[in-house]
């Protein structure tokens, strides 16, 4: 029996999470120019950085050779001001992906249970297999998350329920008014983890306010990110809002310097950055529009989206994945959320959907 063999079963049961495909791992796998390749796979800003973003940035890179602020001041005061909740309201996190596995380093355990949905993020199942927690997946309804179903599956030794607003990778969307009913029935044991990754992308009659409810909810976390609309995922920085007491426990399983210098100052910028996040989303409305035209043109069903993406049916979604790769298009296939039928495509470039339009029906034969 080997060293590896030893470690916790749970942990050599995990399939680790697998990234859309770089444009240079592309470009190797079939000889491609860079150039080339058009990558609507990840769910990033097509416009890449805003420029209050890009300043800030370059203001701190002589600063680069010294650890950053360990507790993110400037970018908590920058929150503070933005949403008004305290500093001890909010922890940073590389990526909202670190947000949701501090949340659950923090809560669950062996003998634990944690709820998510059918076809919802990766994070949640492989989170909660980490931490030696048992999983209840909840079967989807129409491709989104079945409330009354979740509410029914949590346990007396449940302690986490993940929702993602909109939801990845399918699109959909919970009403607000559905979420604050939800928190209002959910035990005060299990605490809501409300992952609103994409909410800048939400057309001004979706929007509501969580971070209102966090006064009447303490056992409620709100996970966002600066890595869509905001233009830095290659900078990963998350932040989650909560009661003071939820924030304490996740810093204490927080790493040390868990986000970068650059991340902080860029983050901090960006959040008042509102031209910036005003084009993003036009552009991102557009594009859906554009794309969806066109999957109505070729006869394809596809889900309705509230995010920066769309998923769309093709069949065998394995075989159509290769054959736009082998055109130098990336898109996402989502198998592995149990819809092999289908793939998602985020939403580019008006001349990168394009692209991405005139080779799918080559792909589809």
């Amino acid at each position: 029996m080997s060293l590896c063999d030893l470690a916790p079963a749970h942990i050599r049961a995990i399939s680790p999470y697998q990234p859309g495909k770089p444009i240079s791992e592309l470009a190797r796998e079939m000889g491609l120019a860079e150039e080339s390749i058009v990558k609507l796979a990840s769910n990033e800003n097509p416009l890449g950085v805003g420029e209050k973003a890009r300043e800030a940035m370059l203001k701190a890179v002589t600063e680069i050779a010294r650890y950053p602020d360990g507790n993110g001041y400037e970018l908590k005061d920058a929150l503070h001001r933005r949403y008004g909740v305290g500093h001890n309201q909010i922890v940073l996190g590389n990526g909202s992906n670190d947000v949701l596995e501090l949340a659950a380093r923090a809560f669950l355990g062996p003998g634990i249970d944690a709820v998510y949905s059918q076809h919802a993020f990766a994070v949640y199942p492989l989170a909660t297999q980490e931490a030696g927690a048992r999983g209840i997946e909840v079967p989807a309804k129409h491709f989104g998350h079945d409330l009354e179903a979740m509410l029914a599956a949590i346990t007396p030794t449940t302690r986490v329920l993940f929702i993602a607003n909109p939801n990845n990778p399918t699109g959909t969307f919970l009403p607000g008014a559905e979420i604050e009913a939800f928190l209002a029935r959910v035990p005060e044991h299990v605490l809501v983890v409300l992952d609103e990754a994409y909410t800048e992308y939400l057309s001004p009659e979706q929007r509501y306010d969580a971070i209102a409810w966090l006064k009447r909810f303490p056992n409620l976390l709100i996970s966002r990110t600066f890595s869509k609309a905001y233009g830095l995922a290659g900078l990963r920085v998350g932040y989650g809002l909560a009661s003071p007491a939820v924030i304490d426990l996740l810093n204490r399983v927080r790493q040390p310097f868990n986000v970068c210098s650059l991340g902080l100052v860029a983050a901090a910028a960006a959040l008042f950055d509102d031209e910036f996040l005003a084009r993003s989303y036009e552009l991102n409305r557009a594009g859906m529009a554009q794309l969806t035209a066109g999957f109505a043109e070729l006869g394809l069903d596809w889900i309705p989206s509230a995010g920066n993406f769309v998923t769309f049916k093709v069949g065998n979604g394995a075989a159509v994945n290769q054959a736009l790769l082998k055109q130098g298009v990336i898109v996402r296939p989502i198998g592995a959320y149990g819809m092999p039928e289908w793939l998602r495509v985020s939403i580019g470039l008006e001349s990168e959907n394009a692209r991405f339009l005139e080779a799918l029906p080559v792909a589809l034969g």
